[in-house]
């Protein structure tokens, strides 16, 4: 009796490749509490072939944006956009870090003369909290950092030397010198009202009289192409201005740093003093205080 045996079948070695190339494939699986786990097969440096497994948990976050804003996400994209989904593309597009915009006072001006001022500010507030003032320009800041220290004399020792001639003029020593050169001059010269006789005239009196210092300001730290007209112009606008006098170099006539507007009212001075004191003018930031009475 024959019996018919059925041929079995050859494993191929094709078969065993696929298997193998189906064992290795990336394998995604996902659980009830929104996991994924992702399974990558590749081969290391030392061509081992390894296992890679990394686990994902999806989040859905909601964000509320301007309407504007997402109105422009919904654009039709256009050129070599055409057809790509919203948002932006990292094959076109690069993604910057976000800078923000201070609108403000400083709108229009540069980056580097709003860096100056507020160097400028945060200087002279730790100048103020430490009651540091400088010997040549009182202003809050080392004598040593003075950018007049080379073309301005401390104004310390200008006092003094002024209020030194004033003594010296006043002294009877030196009325009487006055009165015997003007004696062996024949009493041609000129004598000034407060040398006259013993001590200070009517000259002196009258003077003293119509002067006022209370509505003096005092300007610093101007630049050296400022002139008389500028001052004027800065100060004119809050009251009647009696008197502006700008410091200049005798060699070069350039401004020195400094200058003295008089107004008529102290009211009108206070006002100039709060709205000027701090303002930049020409790179610089003023100073404005009231003169001190010699």
């Amino acid at each position: 009796m024959a019996v018919d045996t059925v041929p079995q079948s050859k494993h191929s070695w094709a078969d065993e490749i696929e298997e193998e190339e189906d064992a290795f494939q990336p394998k995604v699986i996902s659980d009830e509490n929104g996991i994924k786990t992702i399974v990558v097969y590749r081969d290391n440096e030392d061509g081992k072939r390894v296992k890679v497994t990394r686990k994902i948990r999806s989040k859905l976050v909601t964000e509320h944006v301007n309407k504007a804003v997402a109105q422009r996400k919904k654009w039709v994209k256009f050129g070599d956009e055409t057809g790509n989904k919203p948002g932006p593309d990292l094959s076109t597009t690069t993604i910057g870090e976000n800078i923000p915009l201070k609108l403000g006072s400083t709108t229009g001006k540069s980056v580097d003369t709003v860096a100056a001022e507020e160097a400028q500010d945060k200087v002279r507030r730790a100048a103020k909290a430490k009651n540091i003032m400088c010997r040549i320009c009182k202003g809050e800041h080392f004598t040593s950092k003075c950018p007049y220290k080379d073309t301005l004399q401390p104004l310390d020792e200008i006092a003094n030397s002024i209020q030194n001639v004033k003594l010296e003029a006043g002294t009877p020593e030196a009325a009487a010198a006055a009165a015997a050169a003007d004696t062996n001059a024949g009493g041609s010269k000129y004598t000034p009202p407060h040398l006259r006789g013993k001590g200070a005239g009517a000259g002196e009196s009258m003077r003293d009289s119509r002067r006022d210092d209370s509505a003096t300001l005092r300007v610093t730290n101007l630049s050296e192409d400022v002139v008389e007209g500028d001052i004027h112009d800065l100060f004119y606008r809050f009251g009647h201005i009696a008197r502006v006098y700008l410091a200049r170099d005798r060699e070069t006539g350039l401004c020195k740093g400094f200058a003295f507007v008089s107004f008529t009212d102290r009211e009108d001075a206070e006002r100039a003093q709060q709205a000027i004191n701090g303002y930049g003018y020409d790179n610089l930031i003023l100073r404005v205080e009231f003169a001190r009475s010699s």
